[in-house]
């Protein structure tokens, strides 16, 4: 039986099972080592105490005793201030907003055409040739630092990486030009937080296609 959403007392995370932006919070989640209650949610039947929690009933949703979140932007610039080690933002308001408007540029540009595509039908093939020009325009930034536009990782590199992770599941191949991209994924992909992020659907998207 599922606790109430009145009564929990731990660090409580409400999420899909293979959605990008779950992903990222999920990995925020284990960039800090934060031990919390994972509860998948199926979308199309969300639990009654997520309504009540959250009007939108969407995912992720984060509940830290008294306090519920959502956006997922929101739920992990929260949890970077309120779990503060090790830092996922730069110290300079520069550094930081130039992330932030990087990560709404993914958001606006990528995750839409990964929506489509999971969508399926005729639409998919152009959303897999318009994602795969984005990330391939992208090449010079990750050709810049070890991580995506900050020598150390950022909330950014968490909304990156899971996209990153889906391309062979996606049916996008990147071709040598973007190799960048490739070993800059796998140097997060075996990672131990990584690993922790991930849900058994997840872990299956790699082992899938491998196996094909």
């Amino acid at each position: 039986m599922v606790p109430s959403a009145r009564s929990r007392t731990v660090l409580t995370l409400y999420t899909t099972a293979d959605d990008v932006q779950c992903h990222r919070a999920r990995l925020v989640l284990a960039a800090k080592g934060v031990s919390y209650e994972r509860v998948l949610v199926d979308p199309a039947r969300p639990p009654e105490d997520l309504i009540d929690l959250n009007p939108y009933a969407s995912t992720p949703t984060l509940v830290d005793r008294d306090l519920t979140l959502f956006d997922t932007s929101v739920v992990c610039e929260y949890l970077d201030e309120r779990y503060p080690h090790p830092p996922l933002m730069p110290i300079d308001p520069q550094s930081r907003a130039r992330l932030r408007v990087a990560a709404v540029r993914i958001e606006k540009d990528w995750l839409v055409e990964v929506d489509i595509i999971r969508a399926g039908g005729r639409p998919a093939d152009a959303a897999r040739k318009r994602l795969r020009e984005h990330l391939l325009a992208s090449v010079p930034l990750f050709k810049a630092a070890k991580f995506f536009l900050n020598p150390e990782m950022s909330l950014a590199d968490c909304l990156v990486a899971p996209v990153i992770w889906r391309l062979p599941w996606l049916g996008v191949d990147l071709g040598r030009e973007g190799k960048p991209l490739i070993d800059y994924g796998e140097r997060l992909f075996h990672s131990q937080g990584f690993a922790r992020s991930m849900t058994d659907q997840e872990k299956a998207m790699r082992q899938d296609h491998e196996q094909e």
